[in-house]
């Protein structure tokens, strides 16, 4: 199975980037399933059905979430009745959603579950022994078990890969916006990257207009980001191929497309 997954979506520059490059990736890759973190589509905050459905007609399969999940109210009318959008399996039981949906593409399944870190990030339950409890379940089904952890820090991200290397197929990090350069195969065939990094807005920080963030940092007096709806854009990705028999990952690579690295093939 070949699988890419599409770094946190930031705005309608990002929805735009998808659109405009998943066709040309996917046939360039041969891709089977694209998963794609949409915690930010909704003008950095959130998602909303509208932008939900539009990612699934561009060919996403499946949706993770983070931090800013409930940011749009409307989620919790929607969240329940769909099998494509996840948000972290580590939130309360009493949230409405769930933390992993499995699919079947091409004949082979494959389970995707979204986890949430506890490092400089709101407290959720631990979710290293929920990421093993939930890989059992997931392997009842498939060998192929995907997982995309939205936290702060590098360090807990690099701790819950090696927790899971040998157990899940593969181990992403998102949240912070920015691509790592430090991909590889774990021993026991998981892929792991520390951040995918983010698809929306280029010439900005982390997504946000870039004078609003250096007036914060230059007075620290409260100012609202927003997310400019115009200019140069990136698409941050990573592909992974998968030996559908085992679940092991056999090759991965990182996946960044902007003006200054334009796409190739």
């Amino acid at each position: 199975m070949k699988v890419l997954f599409i770094g946190d979506i930031v705005g309608d520059l990002g929805i735009d980037a998808v659109e405009k490059y998943l066709p040309r990736l996917k046939k360039k890759y041969q891709i089977d399933v694209v998963i794609a973190n949409g915690e930010n589509a909704a003008k950095g905050r959130g998602i909303t059905k509208r932008i939900y459905q539009d990612l699934l007609m561009m060919g996403v399969d499946v949706i993770t979430m983070g931090n800013h999940t409930w940011d749009q109210r409307e989620i919790y009318d929607f969240i329940d009745d769909t099998d494509y959008l996840i948000r972290p399996a580590n939130f309360s039981k009493e949230a409405p959603g769930k933390g992993m949906t499995t699919i079947t593409k091409n004949g082979q399944a494959i389970s995707v579950i979204n986890l949430h870190g506890r490092v400089f990030l709101p407290a959720h339950d631990e979710p290293f022994a929920m990421a093993e409890e939930l890989i059992a379940e997931a392997k009842k089904q498939s060998p192929i078990v995907f997982v995309d952890f939205h936290a702060e820090t590098t360090s807990e991200k690099i701790a819950l890969g090696w927790h899971l290397a040998g157990q899940a197929s593969v181990v992403v990090g998102t949240h912070t916006h920015v691509q790592t350069a430090d991909e590889r195969i774990l021993p026991g065939g998981t892929a792991y990257i520390s951040d995918v990094g983010m698809t929306g807005p280029y010439d900005e920080v982390l997504g946000m207009k870039k004078e609003s963030v250096i007036y914060r940092f230059k007075t620290n007096m409260p100012v609202r980001f927003e997310v400019p709806e115009r200019g140069a854009e990136v698409l941050s990705a990573f592909f992974v191929e998968i030996d559908d028999k085992n679940g092991q990952a056999t090759h991965c690579e990182r996946i960044l497309i902007n003006k200054d690295h334009p796409f190739k093939g």
